[in-house]
């Protein structure tokens, strides 16, 4: 059994990146401000906007607001070291959504009635 953390660390966050570098590059960056602004590697930004990784976890419309939010404030400079909060604020969407438990459930079919995702405080 894997902790939801652990699905957290290899398939939320990745989506969540992927997804903001999708739209820092709709917003006019280039694959190189993107990487610099959220602290990646520019071929991780390269292999996100391609679809090549980041694809791990259904993005909703409460999800894909907060993402254009926190996007825009990047791209206008206002994110300052608010980067890491941003996505962490994002991931708690993500996990009220009830996404992150859909996820572990398909890892773990023995879950059935587990609330655990859902009661994880922090992003």
């Amino acid at each position: 059994m894997r902790p939801p953390c652990e699905l957290t660390v290899w398939y939320v966050i990745p989506t969540i990146r992927a997804e903001l570098s999708k739209e820092l590059i709709k917003l006019g960056l280039s694959q190189k401000e993107v990487s610099e602004r959220l602290g990646i590697t520019q071929s991780a930004v390269s292999q996100y906007v391609k679809d090549k990784r980041g694809k791990g976890v259904p993005v909703n419309k409460e999800v894909r607001k907060a993402i254009k939010a926190l996007a825009r404030d990047i791209a206008a400079g206002n994110a300052g070291k608010g980067v890491i909060p941003g996505i962490c604020a994002v991931c708690a969407i993500v996990k009220q959504s009830g996404s992150l438990c859909d996820l572990h459930r398909q890892e773990d079919a023995d879950l059935e009635g587990c609330d655990m995702c859902l009661n994880i405080s922090g992003g």
